[in-house]
């Protein structure tokens, strides 16, 4: 053990920790392991006062109470402190011994200072730290400081109140997979809802605001009927993919508001049509799936290329394709699937609008016989027209959404997966939620 450091090093060592914050005072150090070690003495000023009663007591004697504090040049700190320990002596108090009060330092039985929170949740939400590493870093278990995140996002939460969701007027909505396990609450499957109205200003980028168990309409209704009708008021825009069970949601909560259908995903559905086609053409001419050499099967990524970056030799093989009179309808398929992806590229939001709407006025009429793949999504876009549509008036695409889904992606992975909900909530909170610490 280390000698009794002097006054202007226990002045600079009561400095650096920063422990007047904390209410006591370094008088000595040691290293344990990889733990260093602090006694400190608590910072009082007289008598401490019986909890009972509220009246001074008498000194009796002192107890040490060990708890962990932030880490010092990446080791972890425990500090030891000497804590008074008096008598009541006064006639009708209950109560006979008392210690002295260590609010300022920490909760009453917790096992770290109170500023332990602060670092915990700035490690995991400005850092991206694990539960695991923080862990190591404190010296404590992986349960002890999970239930400190835990218990401290709650709390930010709470003190946002209904305040984090003033100015929401975009949301996006969309499904995620959090789990793979049978086991697991709704399948595995959660419905993320963020905050879009920043990214539509321009202004900053998207966050998350909840996520909700299951991937299903009455999801999504739950969580919207659980918010003020203020908030159900301010909300004008909801972006989505082409999932049914939202856009119903949607309408029936927020009846006020345009619901529109992503770009991507409106593209990502006349791509699989494509892929569907094609693949039904090359059973029909060659009587198998797809093997190296079918020219069909050679060609399949290069179809799903945008018209503007084929290069001299993919237009060639293309053309060669189209040649043969049996692949007529994948020819056809991919004309519209290039016209969907023109459409989104116009920089001029009316012709782009109109382009499409061209589009999705010859899908759903006058169609020959042999393009079946065509004829479904005319049918799907059609239905959804007013949605695909909205999107060249309000220019609201799910791709944030998407972009926060893969960095809950990220963290599951970082983390080495997740099997308590609860937890997952709380960590994605944490990671795109823009807490205010």
């Amino acid at each position: 053990m280390s000698q009794p450091t002097t006054l202007p090093a226990q002045i600079v060592a009561d400095t650096i920790i920063r422990t007047v914050e904390l209410g006591v005072r370094i008088v000595d150090a040691a290293l344990t392991g990889e733990t260093t070690v602090l006694w400190c003495e608590l910072l009082v000023d007289g008598a401490g006062r019986c909890p009972g009663c509220g009246l001074a007591g008498v000194y009796r004697d002192s107890t040490e109470r060990r708890v962990s504090d932030v880490p010092v040049v990446g080791h972890p700190l425990e500090l030891r402190v000497r804590v008074p320990r008096y008598e009541c002596r006064h006639d009708g108090c209950a109560r006979a011994v008392f210690v002295h009060d260590t609010s300022r330092l920490a909760r009453a039985g917790a096992s770290t200072t109170k500023r332990c929170a602060s670092f915990i949740l700035r490690r995991l939400m400005l850092d991206k730290t694990t539960v695991a590493a923080v862990a190591r870093e404190l010296g404590r278990s992986w349960d002890t400081v999970n239930d400190i995140a835990v218990a401290a996002t709650t709390a930010l939460l709470l003190t946002a109140g209904p305040a984090r969701l003033a100015g929401v007027e975009v949301i996006g909505v969309d499904e995620h997979k959090w789990a793979h396990v049978r086991t697991a609450e709704a399948d595995g499957f959660v419905t993320v809802i963020t905050d879009l109205t920043a990214v539509l200003a321009g202004t900053g980028p998207a966050r998350l605001l909840d996520m909700v168990p299951g991937r299903s309409a009455a999801a999504m209704t739950s969580w919207l009927e659980a918010r003020s009708q203020a908030f159900r008021d301010q909300v004008r825009i909801v972006a989505m993919d082409g999932f049914g069970g939202y856009k119903n949601a949607a309408t029936e909560a927020l009846p006020d508001a345009v619901t529109v259908m992503d770009p991507f995903h409106v593209v990502a559905l006349a791509g699989h049509k494509l892929d569907l086609c094609r693949q039904r053409v090359q059973q029909d001419t060659m009587g198998h799936r797809g093997r190296t050499g079918d020219p069909l099967y050679r060609v399949r990524r290069t179809l799903r290329t945008r018209l503007g970056l084929l290069s001299e030799r993919q237009r060639a093989r293309l053309e060669t394709v189209f040649a043969f009179d049996e692949h007529v309808a994948v020819e056809v398929t991919w004309w519209a699937y290039q016209q969907i992806i023109a459409a989104y590229e116009q920089h001029d939001r009316a012709r782009g609008k109109a382009l499409l709407t061209a589009v999705i006025d010859r899908l759903r009429t006058g169609l020959p016989d042999g393009l079946e793949e065509l004829a479904t999504l005319g049918r799907t876009l059609h239905r959804r027209r007013d949605d695909v549509l909205a999107y060249f008036d309000h220019r609201a695409s799910n791709g944030p959404t998407e972009a926060i889904n893969g960095r809950l992606e990220a963290l599951r992975r970082n983390a080495l997966g997740f099997r308590n909900m609860i937890n997952y909530r709380i960590r994605s909170l944490l990671h795109c939620g823009a807490l205010a610490l």
